[in-house]
């Protein structure tokens, strides 16, 4: 399906960085050298017909890379050397501000989510619960299927015609951006506007979903948005905000944006530093690390802070849920050898329960998208019959269990009056509950808690937490993939605890362990199965459950999932990132391309300028290219034989063609270019769009006329010889966060360049189609 909708994308929405299409009617200008190809390079069989578009949320988008490298031109030199100590501190200062304002928007945007959710759903449970009381069963699942419902719209709705980049976790395409990945509407302000109230409105209408994996997306969009650099639309263009017009410092403040977003959900901010470090970033380095730390810290501190005004009773129906999360389990954890083998049993379990996860989520993710193709309207409708199906399932199936005695010494009042308790009443006779509903007919966050709890331990009967276990699994498979902001976490946490509790009611003879240790070890291990995180997520559950006691088992168990899992499949992230057809990079090469060189991978045809242009060719090869990079090439008189000078960038040509500094002789004027010119113009714009070759306006005799590339140009481009391995290719383009590496020959008495390597020409389906018989080494 992916396959079928790319290739028919293929021929008018290319987006590469250096193919080519050429318009049938346009001429070339006179004179037009031809394109420098390598020996044996034929361009109609080299041109790279990988997709150039990709699934960002719910909808398609074209795709570029960004520009990570230090442009070391004349005007950046120029600019850098006049820099003086206050401006380089007014930089410094900047970063730690941003990196706080980033931790109080997200933890704002986390404690805002978390009282909106439970006041929400608040009123939903007790409307219905009044219902029930009164024995008004079918009015009360009119009303409690109504306003999930209605809310479900809600949340479908933004998604489907505002935002659709929004829909989903918002993980892997924040993953994807921090390798280097950019499409338009991953961090746009709709998206975070989106996200916010898609999460609220899509996790208060009971779907098996999360606000963790949103809120990851949400910390990077505002950490976007406060490192957009200055808006020229919004009259925000102070001096100092300009230093931000790059993508290296954006990068490093999504980051922390990330990290944030992990802090917020789970009140975790280590964990949420080591996300970032393990799943998030493909580039990280020390400075980077205690910026993100201070972030994280500045969220906790705000969550802390709004926790302790809660407590008062001031925010509503905000009960014990949300941000106070799952600090609940106070039992010893004391084990010996039968606990340690029901701890790998655990992982066993997670490890396979996972990997079978990952395989069905990418199923109905398939599945999902040919609906969705269909249109906005369509993305609704499925959204609507997967919050019936929910629905019925969770006020459904609790008739189908036996009611059980209130326990005769219980600290809780049973049966539970209210919106939130262990003991819910549902249909049951007085001093009766139902334990399915207590798990039911409650939050997310709720329910893990009484998962979680070890003074619940008789609460849960076996087909209780069987009958759950099946029906959280099946409706967290059937429910990502919809048009909504949906996180992955909850589903899992959920479904590995009630399993967990499951094994430790039957283990209970032989092991030691609380019933509500077990659920933790049981959650962590379907984690472990899934997303295949290790460290990270040991830390976010000891954070959570505040039990130190319990790191040698959860480590335990979170090794054996991974490991188990990873023999079957790939951890959902990565998985879903393939699958949208993100050109993410690994940190390691594929096996086939150590036997390939460098030269084997590049496509044609390739573009090249004088160091000296006509400015008529200069804007032919924009009009019917593609490329964001050419190479700059030296020739006599300017130099003793033709040289590779540089790579000029397609945005920075077309600020200089703009201000016309033409010369009507082939001179190097570059000392009137810098004075002309400041680098900030040259900076990359924000989230509005920059220049396009239709924006300028060049009369007919300045298309005749020349002008000098060279203080423009990047003097130190990354360059490997054309004989070097591919693999090693690829593993220098990753790490050094590159978008064009140049491939040079290694004899003289040849053109100066080869080509061009970009991140698609890295791409298995690239590789593979280029050289089929590789596919036996994959």
């Amino acid at each position: 399906m992916m396959e079928r909708k790319r290739d028919e994308e293929d021929g008018n929405g290319r987006e590469h960085e250096h193919d080519i299409e050429i318009e049938g009617k346009e001429s070339s200008p006179k004179g037009m050298r031809q394109p420098l190809l390598s020996r044996k390079h034929d361009s109609g069989s080299r041109i790279n017909r990988t997709s150039q578009i990709a699934i960002v949320g719910a909808n398609l988008c074209p795709i570029e890379s960004l520009d990570y490298e230090i442009v070391e031109n004349d005007l950046f030199k120029q600019d850098w050397r006049s820099r003086t100590k206050s401006e380089i501190y007014q930089y410094v200062v900047l970063k730690w501000t941003l990196a706080l304002l980033i931790g109080l928007g997200t933890g704002l945007v986390g404690f805002f989510s978390n009282i909106a959710v439970e006041n929400i759903a608040g009123f939903k449970f007790l409307l219905a619960n009044n219902l029930m009381l009164k024995e008004r069963y079918y009015q009360a699942f009119v009303a409690y299927a109504s306003c999930n419902i209605v809310l479900a719209v809600a949340a479908g709705a933004l998604c489907a015609y505002i935002a659709p980049a929004a829909a989903g976790s918002g993980i892997p395409e924040v993953k994807a951006y921090l390798n280097g990945i950019d499409a338009h509407t991953i961090l746009a302000p709709s998206t975070l506007f989106v996200k916010i109230f898609g999460s609220i409105f899509g996790v208060a209408a009971g779907f098996v979903v999360g606000k963790e994996g949103p809120m990851v997306h949400t910390g990077a969009c505002i950490a976007s948005l406060l490192g957009q650099g200055g808006s020229r639309k919004y009259r925000l263009t102070w001096r100092w905000l300009r230093y931000f017009k790059n993508d290296r410092d954006r990068r490093d403040l999504i980051t922390c944006g990330a990290a944030a977003g992990v802090a917020a959900a789970f009140r975790a901010p280590v964990g949420g530093v080591l996300f970032a470090l393990e799943e998030a970033a493909s580039w990280w380095r020390s400075a980077l690390l205690w910026r993100t730390f201070f972030t994280t810290a500045v969220v906790a501190v705000v969550l802390r802070g709004f926790i302790e005004f809660c407590r008062s009773g001031r925010c509503g129906l905000f009960g014990q849920g949300g941000l106070i999360m799952f600090d609940v389990n106070s039992a010893p954890a004391t084990y010996g050898t039968p606990d340690l083998l029901a701890v790998i049993l655990l992982g066993v379990i997670g490890g396979i329960f996972g990997s079978l996860y990952n395989y069905m989520v990418d199923k109905v993710l398939r599945t999902y998208s040919i609906i969705n193709e269909r249109g906005r309207s369509f993305k609704v409708l499925l959204v609507m019959c997967i919050s019936l199906l929910t629905s019925c399932c969770s006020y459904g199936l609790p008739w189908i269990l036996q009611c059980t005695p209130c326990p005769a010494h219980s600290e809780e009042e049973c049966p539970t009056v209210g919106r939130s308790g262990n003991y819910k009443n549902f249909q049951c006779p007085p001093n009766h509950y139902n334990d399915l509903a207590s798990l039911f007919l409650t939050t997310n966050d709720d329910a893990i808690r009484s998962l979680f709890s070890s003074s619940s331990e008789k609460e849960f009967q076996i087909s209780t937490l069987l009958v759950f276990f099946a029906a959280i699994y099946f409706l967290g498979i059937v429910t990502y993939g919809i048009a909504i902001p949906s996180g992955l976490f909850i589903p899992v946490i959920l479904a590995g605890a009630s399993y967990g509790r499951l094994v430790g009611k039957f283990l209970d003879p032989l092991s030691g362990l609380d019933a509500g240790l077990f659920a933790l070890l049981g959650a962590a291990s379907f984690l472990g199965g899934t997303m295949r995180m290790t460290v990270s997520l040991c830390v976010i559950l000891l954070e959570l459950t505040n039990n130190l006691l319990m790191l040698p088992l959860v480590m335990l168990v979170l090794l054996i999932s991974k490991t188990v899992a990873d023999s079957f499949n790939k951890g959902v992230y990565d998985q879903i990132v393939k699958m949208k057809g993100l050109p993410y990079m690994e940190a390691h090469a594929e096996p086939h391309m150590r036997n390939l060189v460098a030269s084997d991978a590049v496509s044609g045809p390739l573009i090249t300028f004088s160091g000296v242009e006509k400015v008529g060719h200069i804007l032919y090869a924009l009009k019917i290219t593609k490329h964001n990079g050419f190479p700059v090439i030296d020739e006599p008189p300017f130099s003793a034989a033709p040289e590779l000078c540089g790579l000029v960038l397609r945005s920075h040509l077309l600020v200089l063609l703009k201000g016309k500094k033409f010369t009507k002789q082939r001179i190097m004027t570059g000392s009137e270019i810098v004075r002309r010119f400041k680098a900030h113009e040259f900076a990359k714009p924000g989230s509005g769009k920059g220049l396009k070759v239709e924006d300028l306006d060049i009369k007919d005799d300045e298309m005749e006329m020349f002008v000098d590339l060279h203080p423009i140009t990047n003097m130190s481009p990354y360059t490997v010889l054309e004989t070097t391995s591919l693999a090693k290719a690829a593993v220098l383009f990753r790490e050094l966060g590159l978008r064009h590496l140049c491939v040079v020959p290694k004899t003289p008495g040849r053109p100066p360049i080869v080509g061009i390597l970009t991140r698609h020409d890295f791409m298995p389906e690239h590789v593979l189609g280029l050289h089929p018989h590789l596919h036996s080494h994959k």
